[in-house]
């Protein structure tokens, strides 16, 4: 339709242009009758018809020629850049420390105090609570004089002994007595000590479970003791990843309950897979100074299994065929235009939404982008920037 629009005033101008010819030759016909006149104007008009009809076709092809480009695909082109490139597994972890305990009194009785607060810095050693131990030291006050009496005797037997004085199964009693008195402070000692809940590291008081005055016991929880100097974050990871992932891996941690990330590496690979769901275990140490990371805090992680420096474009231009072969379209400059054309290429890795060309492209090469999902193999095209 467009072009029976373009070419109408043509053809309005080409029968105007016969009309007055006719006209004029009807006029001249009037004027002259002679055989020899009308063939010569006949010969003229023939010319003059043949060059409008021989230009007029000229209009036409240009029109159309006009028409075609208008037609052809819009696209818009990306160079293909050389840099750095890296792929990340992704998975979760827990926050752990190695000191970290519920401390259970060692001997059941009554708390009798409590020595310390939620959040308090301890010492390793410091007693945090003691228990009643009333009946312990009674016994120990009773035994101390006993021990006292059979270790004078012992020593009076001794030195009798020396002047060979006195019997050896004299001697003997007197060194057992003494002896079993000495075993006996010994494990009234150690079950006095029992009374009392100590420190077995430097830690925090993170939480009190008992209370003065209740009765405890070893089964009950008395409180919780951390230090988190130094914490590791624990993963599960599929045992697909078993070659990918070793010792020293980098790694990118992200809190994101306290918006901290942090770089660090992998310290151990377990060497055992849960048959359950086929997983094995990784370690992150890390250094805590300020006591930021809390136990039990989830850790975003992003392993980075592969890195390398090469041809890096959108994953968005990658296209499959029908055979499952990976390809891009780039554009090759023509005369007035540029075409398309299908360049297969190998993707070996792609990530957050950029794919790693191995092979099939080369830095500065120039990629269909708006468009490449339109067009064809061996298509003009027309480039906008």
């Amino acid at each position: 339709m467009k072009h029976h629009h373009n070419i109408t005033p043509m053809k309005h101008l080409f029968l105007l242009f016969t009309l007055t010819l006719v006209l004029s030759c009807d006029t001249a016909v009037k004027e002259s009758q002679s055989l020899t006149d009308l063939k010569a104007k006949k010969t003229a008009l023939i010319e003059q018809m043949d060059r409008i009809g021989t230009e007029l076709k000229d209009v036409e092809m240009a029109i159309s020629e006009l028409d075609t480009l208008k037609k052809l695909m819009t696209v818009t082109s990306y160079k293909a850049e050389v840099k750095d490139f890296n792929h990340y597994i992704e998975v979760q972890g827990t926050v752990k420390a190695d000191q970290t305990i519920e401390l259970h009194a060692e001997m059941g009785g009554t708390v009798t105090a409590i020595l310390t607060k939620e959040g308090q810095n301890v010492s390793k050693g410091q007693i945090l609570a003691t228990l009643d131990s009333d009946v312990i030291d009674n016994s120990v006050l009773q035994l101390n004089t006993q021990l006292a009496l059979a270790t004078t005797t012992f020593e009076r037997q001794a030195r009798l002994w020396e002047q060979n004085i006195g019997s050896e199964i004299q001697y003997l009693q007197a060194k057992a007595q003494k002896d079993g008195l000495e075993n006996s402070m010994k494990s009234l000692r150690a079950q006095a000590r029992k009374m009392k809940v100590i420190a077995p590291f430097s830690g925090i008081i993170d939480q009190i479970f008992a209370k003065t005055g209740e009765m405890t016991s070893p089964q009950m929880p008395f409180l919780r003791l951390v230090n988190l100097s130094n914490v590791y974050v624990e993963s599960e990871i599929t045992e697909t990843y078993l070659k990918s992932i070793k010792k020293d891996t980098e790694v990118l941690l992200y809190f994101s309950s306290i918006g901290t990330s942090v770089e660090a590496s992998i310290s151990q690979v377990g060497n055992f897979i849960n048959p359950n769901n086929r997983s094995f275990k990784t370690r992150i140490d890390l250094k805590n100074p300020n006591n930021e990371l809390k136990a039990n805090l989830l850790a975003d992680i992003k392993i980075n299994d592969f890195k390398a420096n090469g041809i890096v474009i959108p994953s968005r231009l990658v296209q499959k065929d029908r055979n499952d072969k990976t390809f891009v379209y780039t554009i090759e400059p023509q005369e007035n235009n540029h075409s398309v054309v299908k360049t297969y290429v190998t993707e070996a890795m792609s990530y957050d939404n950029l794919s790693f060309i191995s092979e099939g492209l080369s830095e500065n090469s120039m990629l269909v982008d708006k468009g490449a999902r339109l067009v064809n193999n061996n298509e003009d095209v027309k480039l906008v920037h």
